[in-house]
């Protein structure tokens, strides 16, 4: 994970308009798409039948990340 922080936050730097996702089974898998919102990336690409999963995990890594902002 930490190499996919690494290289989003060079790719920034070098590029602050950069757009970074993922693509693939990682995308629709719970776990990964919490992870691939912590690090930061703009989105997460992943065949049709996980798009619900994959939703939802993004939703509830985004209400995760307010309310860890909000209580600090």
């Amino acid at each position: 994970g930490r190499l996919i922080s690494m290289a989003n936050q060079e790719g920034r730097k070098a590029n602050p308009k950069l757009e970074v996702g993922i693509c693939g089974e990682h995308g629709g898998e719970t776990k990964s798409v919490a992870f691939f919102h912590q690090a930061g990336l703009d989105y997460v690409s992943c065949s049709a039948y996980r798009i619900p999963v994959a939703r939802i995990a993004a939703a509830q890594a985004a209400i995760a990340t307010t309310k860890t902002i909000s209580t600090v």
